[in-house]
């Protein structure tokens, strides 16, 4: 191996590792600012459960505002990655046939995949009471939460949820809240929900259990 391959190694081996410590203080942030808000959670409880020291946390950051806002564009990323291809599923489905019945079943495709989410993915819990405190006390994640998430995801809700109800669009949008919002009792309250219904998990049978409700919701918008 020549002397400018082994360098090119040494970077890549540099590179896989530094990135492997910006994502572990990611999930650590997500995990500290869910429990305690921006202003509860600190930098050093942060690096400790990252397992790097204050200076690589500003290194990646700059500090605790930056990182805060780190978390907030992942969440993005996440929730962008996973929902993309149901939306545009839907999209499609309402392009071939634009009718009640299909807005139904396009709104069904798009709740699922939420809820599967929120339900299935356990991860989700790291950063589901990050979404729900910053939507609840904004600060400085919230303009990029609800540009970015929140707002988006109740239009397209709204919209489906108006045309498969017949529902004037303030209707709808209040409708989409509430649907949207009731995703949540399995989300960042999924132990007082789990406790309520003595559950120990929603998986199997009881997700389907919890979609099967959902869309009689829906139905009974028609």
């Amino acid at each position: 191996m020549s002397r400018s391959e082994g360098q090119a190694r040494e970077v890549q081996g540099g590179y896989a590792k530094g990135e492997a410590a910006r994502l572990r203080i990611l999930e650590a942030a997500l995990a500290a600012f869910g429990e305690g808000g921006f202003k509860g959670a600190t930098t050093r409880q942060i690096a400790e459960a990252a397992g790097v020291n204050l200076p690589a946390l500003k290194y990646y950051f700059g500090g605790k505002e930056g990182l805060y806002l780190a978390c907030a564009e992942e969440i993005v990323a996440r929730y962008r990655a996973r929902m993309v291809e149901p939306i545009l599923q839907a999209q499609a489905m309402l392009e071939a046939l634009h009718t009640a019945e299909v807005a139904r079943d396009a709104l069904k495709l798009v709740i699922r995949a939420l809820a599967e989410q929120m339900v299935e993915t356990r991860e989700v819990e790291a950063w589901a009471g990050f979404v729900l405190r910053e939507m609840a006390e904004p600060g400085p994640a919230f303009d990029i939460l609800y540009e970015q998430v929140w707002q988006p995801g109740v239009n397209i809700v709204g919209y489906m949820i108006g045309l498969a109800g017949g529902l004037r669009p303030k209707a709808a949008q209040i409708e989409a809240l509430l649907l949207i919002s009731s995703l949540s009792a399995f989300g960042a309250s999924r132990p007082v929900s789990l406790k309520s219904l003595g559950w120990d998990d929603v998986e199997g049978e009881r997700f389907a259990q919890v979609m099967a409700n959902l869309d009689r919701r829906i139905d009974e918008l028609a």
